[in-house]
């Protein structure tokens, strides 16, 4: 049984606090609560008192707690520092070492483990500062578990909100067993100071200044596995189509908007990559010209001439091939209605890659817009069956499955 330092900040996501705690109890572990101020408008310290049998510490200035150096005692037993929720506000005297309370007292003092859950208004999480912090806060080993989206406390719809509790113990559990706050080691992952290139989102091919022909991808998928490769040590590359979510911090973030500009960025950076995966839902067909102005409704049906895009993951394969080159590994995704894992096996081969990620997007409850999926991932040593959950923990499997053929190609490559 390890004791958790359970650091509850002022939000409203502060009562899925709770739940955590108890979700870390039935686990196995002891929590120590150490709230905020602004933590205990929202919830009472009572609650954490009655659940984890131990004083809530609320202050490093209460009468007698400089006799055990209290912050200190924690810092030395805790085997893990887990903030749920985290504000901006909290994140921001992290990164800049600012110590004014208990809490941000103990994470400078702490040497164990720091997990962190952001939960903030979408805006906030997206401004360039936050992003700053985070970024800054990760490439010091602090690991993260994503905010979820849907309805947020002050009414808006976005990504900000408090990741759900079974998540966060889930998260919490693997840093404690040695692993990353995501599935896939982090300490030796074979991503660890390696280059990645990951694409997601839709392309959007214009018709004319107002119209274009897209898709519904969101970016979710990719924007996981991007995250997870951060997370893991890799410098990532991250090629984003048109997406309404908020992109991970990551190494380089590159925006594209039509399968063209996706194939100039992608063949800019790839040769220097040690993985390549090709999360995005990339247009096959672009209209053949665009009009310069909006084109007027008319009576009479319109003809709309398109042309095939051309075929990035095919000419990632052609290109290492006529090179001999062992790497960048190359992982693509195949979202299909029918005959999915068939379809998934002719397009590895045809187009000559390590491996392809299969999407049934024809289900509600995967592929596109959705926060799960289930994937079958298709290499040539067989068929990974991925059972639904969410686009976090299948980004982990796959990027497992990821680091197992990158670890074959480097074996195999020849030395320099």
């Amino acid at each position: 049984m390890a004791l958790i330092a359970l650091g509850v900040t002022g939000g409203i996501g502060a009562y899925k606090a709770v739940e955590v705690c108890r979700g870390l109890q039935k686990r196995g572990h002891d929590v120590q609560a150490v709230m905020t101020r602004s933590a205990r408008r929202f919830v009472a310290p009572l609650t954490f008192e009655a659940i984890t049998r131990r004083p809530v510490i609320t202050s490093q200035w209460r009468p007698g707690l400089n006799a055990d150096i209290e912050h200190i005692a924690i810092a030395d037993n805790a085997a893990l520092l887990l903030v749920a929720p985290c504000t901006a506000n909290i994140l921001g005297k992290f990164a800049n070492g600012i110590a004014d309370d208990f809490l941000t007292s103990l994470y400078l003092a702490t040497r164990a483990p720091v997990l962190v859950a952001p939960a903030m208004n979408s805006n906030m999480l997206a401004h360039p500062a936050v992003q700053a912090n985070l970024q800054l806060l990760q490439g010091r080993g602090v690991l993260f578990v994503e905010p979820g989206e849907g309805y947020l406390a002050c009414g808006w719809i976005g990504k900000g909100r408090l990741a759900e509790p079974e998540e966060v113990v889930e998260a919490a559990i693997r840093v404690l067993e040695g692993r990353s706050a995501t599935p896939g080691p982090a300490a030796d992952s074979a991503l660890r100071g390696r280059k990645i290139l990951v694409t997601a989102g839709p392309t959007y091919e214009d018709i004319d200044p107002v119209r274009y022909v897209g898709n519904r991808s969101s970016g979710r998928m990719g924007f996981a596995l991007a995250a997870d490769g951060v997370r893991r040590g890799a410098d990532v590359t991250l090629v984003a189509g048109p997406t309404t979510i908020t992109p991970p911090a990551v190494g380089t973030l590159v925006r594209v908007r039509s399968a063209a500009e996706m194939h100039e960025a992608v063949m800019r950076v790839a040769p220097g990559m040690d993985l390549v995966v090709m999360s995005a839902a990339v247009a096959d067909y672009t209209p053949a010209s665009r009009a310069p102005g909006k084109m007027a409704k008319a009576d009479a049906p319109m003809t709309l001439t398109l042309e095939r895009t051309r075929d990035i993951l095919a000419e990632l394969g052609a290109m290492r091939a006529s090179n001999g080159a062992a790497t960048p590994v190359l992982v693509g995704f195949a979202a299909e209605t029918d005959d999915v894992v068939r379809n998934a096996r002719d397009k590895r081969s045809r187009k000559r890659v390590d491996a392809i990620v299969a999407n049934d997007v024809s289900q509600s409850d995967r592929g596109f817009e959705v926060d799960t999926n289930a994937v079958t991932i298709v290499t040539a040593d067989g068929d990974e069956v991925v059972p639904l959950q969410s686009k976090d923990r299948v980004a982990g499997v796959i990027l497992d499955s990821a680091e197992r053929l990158l670890r074959r190609a480097l074996s195999a490559a020849p030395a320099r």
